[in-house]
């Protein structure tokens, strides 16, 4: 495709001969002759410091930010100079692979996007769709196994990419997971949403954000910036944040859902536990529904009605919804039941990693709990170091019996971790062997006994001093068991 075409929806100009690119490159490894390779900042680097590897490798344009010199014997490239390299890059993405889903939608929040995108995708299916999802576990098509994704959001290039596949395949239907960071870093700035849901905000990601003021602004970029004019915006209506999301939303032009116990499209009326699942009474577009869900915890029943809303904007319906909610399986590492002891103590994994889903997950089982609730969970290294008391206090809080264990370390050191941690759950068990933590966890379990492996979820790796060890949380409870 000629250059001239993909900048096409830019402000982007040149001078001289028109190239054909052949492939896009963000990494200058991966920039191959004919290739135009964007020169974009990351956390802890400097895009403009890769150029010159990316012009040996063959790259017949570049686009770059800032200042930067020319190196002598590159006459015939391309370089394009931008006052924003990310946004113009996914746009350049978008033209590149130009092919989108007709009914793409996207759920961002601090907890509850994986659930909710796997709910919406499983509902859909069951509509007769051909219905996709993207996020953390991966790219999921119709029920099929997941293709491994790297990020939660991944990069312009590969979300462009897998948009355009899937449309080319007839998924019409496709949800993806709008994390922070992606939407921030303009990942999915070119991407046509119709329709967005947003969960809830909570401490998380101040690493990066530094404030969480600007942790709401990128997430509020999602409704202002990105979802379409005249879109649907399923909001929660029971969280802080809401009246000035919905003021924004408004303000530029969306539409408004609310669900929630103070919701007005899809209003909780009501919710009963039982031992793995709970029942809901609800009122969905003015009618009323009773029906059980095999999910434990509130924050689930959240999901639901929030999936239920995005399903209901994307497919323009609220018929054949509620019929197929009782149907919806958990998704992978999320408030999932592993197994049982002989003695009949449940145990459970969840991705829980941050306080707020840390509560909320413990708050849930302690309503099934007969018994004792313990918990296993840690902390990731190089990651927000400030919720590590906090969610250290809050588990000592709600649970009966904590042990703390390492959790990705990455490169920091996994005893100072802990010692974070302990700060705030002095009577905490601080065993660093994640599995050494599960193995004296189910060891002590009893009858009506519940246990929390929270923090995993899905992944099956632990991430140590630049290297991956494979860890599953669910093998190894399962060993144990």
């Amino acid at each position: 495709m000629r250059l001239s075409t993909l900048i096409g929806k830019t402000d982007l100009q040149f001078k001289g001969s028109d190239p054909d690119i052949l492939g896009l490159a963000l990494d200058s490894r991966k920039t191959e002759k004919g290739f135009l390779f964007a020169a974009i900042d990351g956390e802890k680097t400097k895009g403009n410091d890769y150029i010159l590897p990316a012009l040996q490798n063959g790259a017949s344009a570049i686009l770059y930010g800032g200042s930067y010199e020319i190196p002598e014997g590159f006459s015939n490239v391309v370089f394009l100079k931008s006052e924003n390299p990310a946004d113009d890059m996914a746009k350049i993405a978008a033209a590149y692979y130009p092919e989108q889903p007709q009914h793409l939608a996207a759920i961002t929040g601090t907890n509850g996007k994986t659930s909710i995108a796997d709910f919406v995708r499983q509902i859909l299916v069951m509509q007769g769709k051909k219905a996709a999802s993207i996020g953390t576990l991966g790219i999921i098509k119709n029920n099929e196994a997941p293709i491994p994704s790297p990020n939660t959001t991944p990069n312009c290039i590969s979300i462009h990419k897998w948009l355009d596949e899937l449309s080319k395949e007839g998924f019409s239907y496709t949800i993806m997971e709008a994390s922070s960071h992606g939407i921030a870093q303009k990942r999915i700035g070119a991407a046509r949403i119709k329709n967005a849901g947003f969960t809830n905000l909570t401490l998380d990601h101040l690493d990066y954000h530094k404030t969480m003021e600007n942790y709401y602004q990128a997430k509020e970029g999602l409704f202002t910036k990105i979802l379409e004019t005249g879109g649907i915006a399923v909001l929660n209506a029971d969280i802080d944040v809401y009246g000035r999301l919905r003021e924004a939303c408004l303000k530029s032009g969306k539409q408004v859902w609310s669900y929630g116990i103070n919701g007005d499209k899809i209003k909780l009326l009501k919710s009963e536990a039982l031992p793995k699942g709970q029942n809901l009474h609800i009122r969905f577009f003015g009618k009323e529904h009773n029906f059980y869900i095999p999910l434990a915890g509130a924050f689930q029943a959240m999901n639901v009605l929030c999936a239920m809303g995005l399903v209901a904007a994307m497919t323009g319906s609220a018929e054949n919804i509620v019929e197929y909610v009782p149907q919806i399986k958990g998704a992978k590492g999320r408030m999932e039941l592993v197994g049982e002891t002989q003695g009949g103590a449940a145990v459970f994994v969840d991705y829980a990693h941050t306080p707020d889903a840390l509560e909320n997950t413990l708050r849930a089982l302690r309503e099934h709990t007969k018994a004792k609730l313990h918990v296993v969970f840690g902390c990731g290294g190089d990651r927000d170091n400030s919720k590590r008391p906090v969610m250290g206090k809050l588990a000592e809080e709600l649970a009966d019996v904590v042990y703390v264990a390492d959790d990705n370390p990455r490169t920091e050191n996994p005893e100072e971790i802990r010692r974070q941690i302990m700060a705030g759950c002095p009577h905490a068990q601080n065993i660093g062997n994640r599995e050494e933590a599960i193995r004296l966890a189910v060891a002590g379990l009893a009858k009506g006994d519940i246990l929390l492996v929270a923090g995993k979820g899905h992944e099956t790796g632990q991430y140590i001093m630049g290297k991956v060890y494979p860890f599953s949380d669910q093998e190894v409870i399962l060993k144990y068991l």
